[in-house]
């Protein structure tokens, strides 16, 4: 039976949380004024530019490694090209499970509120998006790369079992890293035209997703019961590990004409490549740690997955 302590802390947590249609509200106003269409915005008709990288240097899985400074200048744009299609078909694979993990958050809710209507908003992005990457993809000449058949079935039972909680910390999981990376491309003048207006698009709508998904889990992470906390905690742990060996697909390394199982084991090693994913992810694991998503198992799954410094 709950103490009289539980219930003040419920209700001093619920006294801190925003109101939630006036966040949807602020979030349906900046869609109004800061939305895109891709297929107008961008040229897709531009060739691309000789010189520049697909995907800056620095966030190159390989960058740093003995492999990478045995590769020619050619080599190491042409390895970035495939893995900004690697992330672009990971985004597209992602996008297609929020946007239903979406659609069920708001099965049961007021069809006019403006929490509902953002969602909706939001479904619409996530559409555009997932055009633009596949776009983008195609534009390039290169594969796509879907991920692993077990982790494609995996993402099955994630959309039709996961809590409301669980459904927004893989949300943000999935948002937050590539995040940070396209906040450093879009800017940096090396990178094709084409990858740095994908990647401000999607920055730019990205912050107003990111800001539904923080408030909604910081909400539910509250009012949900113990039970379900603890599920997410351990669902977004484990969907922590999955997610960064499936951040770049090990095809890049074979269609880049490298040596697979050494590429895969020089990215392993890498002190490099471990910062850049535990600063990707920096500002996602402190946000949940203050709220709670990263006691009892939820450290050590996050510590085994890479991601927590």
């Amino acid at each position: 039976m709950a103490t009289v302590t539980d219930f003040e802390l419920l209700r001093d947590a619920l006294g801190t949380l925003k109101n939630r249609e006036s966040v949807a509200e602020r979030l349906l106003e900046s869609s109004a004024k800061h939305s895109f269409d891709p297929d107008k915005e961008l040229d897709w008709d531009a060739p691309f530019e000789p010189g520049k990288w697909f995907w800056p240097p620095e966030l190159v899985s390989l960058y740093g490694t003995p492999m990478w400074e045995g590769m020619s200048e050619e080599q190491r744009m042409t390895l970035s090209m495939h893995e900004a299609a690697s992330l672009a078909s990971l985004g597209v694979w992602f996008e297609i499970i929020l946007m239903q993990l979406l659609v069920r958050h708001i099965y049961d809710k007021d069809i006019t509120s403006a929490h509902t209507r953002y969602a909706l908003t939001e479904i619409a992005d996530e559409c555009r998006h997932s055009m633009m990457f596949a776009r983008m993809i195609k534009t390039g000449g290169i594969p796509a790369y879907p991920v692993t058949r077990f982790n494609h079935n995996l993402g099955r039972i994630l959309k039709t079992v996961s809590t409301t909680p669980g459904s927004f910390a893989c949300t943000l999981l999935g948002e937050e890293i590539l995040d940070w990376m396209q906040r450093l491309t879009f800017p940096d003048e090396r990178v094709q035209p084409l990858v740095r207006g994908v990647t401000r698009i999607h920055v730019i709508e990205e912050a107003r997703h990111v800001r539904y998904a923080r408030e909604e889990l910081r909400r539910q992470m509250v009012t949900a019961p113990k039970w379900e906390r603890h599920l997410t905690r351990l669902s977004a742990g484990e969907a922590a590990r999955i997610f960064s060996v499936a951040f770049v697909n090990p095809d890049v390394y074979t269609n880049a004409g490298l040596d697979r199982r050494e590429a895969l084991r020089q990215v392993k090693a890498s002190a490099h490549r471990r910062e850049v994913m535990q600063n990707g992810a920096k500002r996602l694991t402190d946000f949940l740690d203050d709220i709670g998503l990263m006691e009892g198992v939820g450290r050590p799954l996050w510590r085994s997955s890479g991601l927590l410094a």
